[in-house]
């Protein structure tokens, strides 16, 4: 709703008639909440589907592969991990979700190739800088093995990765990234392998490099290129393009590329254009244009003599992570299937054009693949709730600053929040204003400041009642929300939130039959202020707060953050010595049912210890000396010795996060 809409609209009309039920309603039995509403609330359908589901206990199910249909309750796999002693926060994975991605993109693309009668094939790769870990990549390799699904490399080590791991005959592996003479050696090398191993110009000085390689190994290069193309992105990463593009070749650079081969009789060794124009894109219109440029480049260089047989349309094939389905960063406005009309239908029309023969389509679609297949599961282990007590009506001899804001309070109204907040503001401003000069006790301000926040709770309660919410009134869902403690790093497990803003969808896993009454803001277990999380998905637009439920004592209540298994884990940080998370894999079986295929234990705290060039024993030797003499001198006792170093000991050996005490 824009701006000139807002204030066309009077306060009468917007009483929302569904309404949160008051307190006395809900004493009396009354209540709207469902899970049905529970589903719209946290948009699980717009951005989980098919994969995620409330299910009729109001705990989160994850159907893995919604072709078998079979159901994995997530509250009661947490219990179950936690029962085995992998505490939290644990990263659980299901590699059938990966299996099913990569599944519906090639057959997206198969769909797109019958329609258009296109003479060409589809092999999707994936790229490893998007998820390196060990065996997500072995995982993606065996269930796209059906599909003739490669790998990308973007770095050597990464090439060192994509060719131990792709042992398929025929098997694809594009290698991007900065290269120096070793990268190119090593990968001409593997061209003798008995897959396609094809090395992407990203930069000039790279075809100098591979000549003098390949002379001396004897061995002819199977290339490409990266065009730098006019067409640009969205969001975050629209710069990817352009030139000011951090890699690719632009129009004449790529000539050049053409000419220095033709002088060397090496023509068809140039068989792929590659070109990438951002991640997460979530608009289709940029896609269509970008295809069209490249479509008109690729034929451009087979007319030249090249022989070109592989367009690799790069990435940025967006996920819907706030399940809104716009053009919004967090979200796309296009679905699998007409993304691959769309890259099919705008190469088949240049080649027919030019009577050029169509190429082998080629995507590096990371995110799209990896996004869904992995879950955060952590615990809220404390919170700071913001609450005042009923306001009581000052005396005759109280300061008339005091009298006028209770007034105030009491005449908020639906038709006068505004009004009402402004006149709040004002008295609170006064009655610094008079504390600083000397006319107002520290008690009185401390009434008025009390009073004040009175009043902003009553207005942010009457906000609810409203279709909607004025602008400068938006803040107070944010400064009056509470502040839930959770078990986990932000900067570990999720720093693009920290990073670059991104939106991960959030929400309580289990309890929703429950009507979530506590608005609050997440906050991690490091020292920084910058590790909390005060933007969440909405429908509409970004909120401040999560909708959550009261803490009941002796009782855990778990958060799940979805959609994190691209780029996550790698980009993760030790800030506070933080470090990896436990994670576990959990594929579905035969008979219905799932099991837990592996466990990879996260760091110990001496671990984290030794990345920072640390000596676990040397550390401990250091502190019992220093105890020692605590003891000789008469200030520590022998008991107390024993328990400090027991304690010492234990949590070099413990898990980096909070784990459950004798006591919990």
């Amino acid at each position: 709703m824009n701006g000139a809409k807002l204030s066309a609209i009077s306060l009468d009309a917007a009483l929302d008639v569904s309404r949160r039920p008051s307190s006395l309603e809900k004493q009396n039995g009354y209540s709207d909440w469902n899970l049905e509403r529970a589903t719209q609330r946290y948009q699980i359908q717009g951005w989980g589907a098919p994969y995620y589901h409330v299910n009729g206990q109001g705990q989160v199910d994850v159907t893995p592969d919604p072709e078998r249909g079979q159901r994995i309750n997530l509250y009661d796999l947490t219990l179950e991990l936690r029962a085995r002693g992998l505490d939290l926060p644990l990263l659980i994975r299901f590699p059938d979700i990966v299996g099913h991605r990569i599944k519906r993109i090639n057959e997206s693309f198969a769909k797109a190739i019958a329609e258009y009668e296109y003479q060409g094939t589809y092999r999707g790769v994936f790229p490893v800088k998007v998820n390196q870990q060990r065996h997500l990549v072995e995982e993606i390799v065996e269930v796209g093995r059906k599909w003739n699904f490669g790998l990308e490399a973007g770095s050597k080590p990464e090439l060192l990765i994509a060719l131990a791991c792709m042992s398929d005959v025929g098997g694809l592996i594009i290698c991007n990234g900065y290269k120096d003479r070793q990268y190119i050696e090593t990968a001409l090398l593997a061209q003798k392998f008995d897959k396609t191993v094809i090395i992407v110009l990203e930069r000039l000085e790279e075809l100098d490099i591979v000549f003098r390689a390949s002379e001396k190994l004897g061995i002819r290069p199977l290339l490409g290129v990266r065009a730098k193309l006019t067409t640009r992105g969205v969001g975050r990463w629209a710069d990817s393009a352009g030139d000011r593009a951090k890699f690719g070749l632009n129009t004449s650079e790529v000539v050049e590329v053409v000419e220095g081969l033709t002088q060397r009789n090496m023509l068809d060794s140039l068989q792929l254009l590659h070109f990438h124009i951002g991640s997460q894109i979530s608009s289709i219109i940029p896609i269509k244009n970008a295809m069209q440029e490249a479509s008109n480049i690729y034929v451009e260089l087979a007319k030249m003599g090249c022989k070109m047989g592989y367009l690799d349309v790069g990435g940025g094939l967006a996920v819907d992570y706030d399940g809104s389905k716009t053009d919004f960063h967090a979200s796309k406005n296009y679905q699998l299937d007409e993304y691959a009309a769309d890259v099919v239908a705008h190469i088949q029309a240049a080649c027919t054009k030019a009577d050029v023969p169509v190429p082998t389509i080629v995507s590096e679609s990371g995110r799209a693949i990896a996004a869904h297949h992995s879950v955060l599961v952590f615990e809220v282990v404390g919170r700071n709730e913001v609450r005042f007590a009923e306001p009581v009506e000052p005396t005759n001899e109280a300061h008339r600053l005091l009298k006028e804001l209770y007034d105030t309070y009491r005449g908020i109204q639906p038709k006068n929040v505004q009004e009402s907040y402004h006149d709040a503001s004002q008295a609170k401003e006064e009655a610094q204003s008079l504390f600083k000069y000397g006319y107002f006790t520290l008690r009185e301000r401390a009434q008025v400041e009390r009073l004040y926040w009175n009043c902003c709770e009553k207005i942010q309660q009457t906000l609810r009642r409203l279709n909607f919410v004025p602008e400068e009134l938006k803040h107070l869902d944010r400064t009056l929300s509470a502040i839930y403690y959770c078990n986990f790093s932000l900067f570990q497990s999720a720093p693009d939130i920290w990073a670059i803003d991104h939106l991960f969808p959030i929400m309580p896993i289990h309890r929703l039959e429950e009507e979530p009454t506590v608005s609050a803001t997440l906050a991690d277990l490091t020292c920084d202020s910058d590790g909390m999380i005060d933007r969440f998905i909405d429908v509409e637009d970004v909120r401040s707060s999560l909708d959550v439920h009261t803490l009941k004592p002796k009782e855990s209540y778990f958060l799940g953050m979805f959609l994190n298994g691209a780029y996550q884990e790698i980009l993760g940080d030790l800030h506070n010595l933080f470090g990896d998370t436990h994670a576990v894999h959990v594929a579905l079986t035969e008979d219905g049912g799932h099991h837990v295929r592996h466990v990879i234990k996260g760091d110990s705290v001496s671990e984290v210890l030794r990345y920072v060039e640390y000596q676990p024993d040397s550390m401990v030797d250091a502190v019992r000396r220093q105890a020692e003499r605590a003891v000789s001198a008469g200030r520590l006792t022998n008991d107390q010795l024993r328990t400090l170093m027991r304690h010492y000991e234990d949590s070099l050996r413990s898990y980096t996060y909070l784990t459950p005490g004798e006591d919990d």
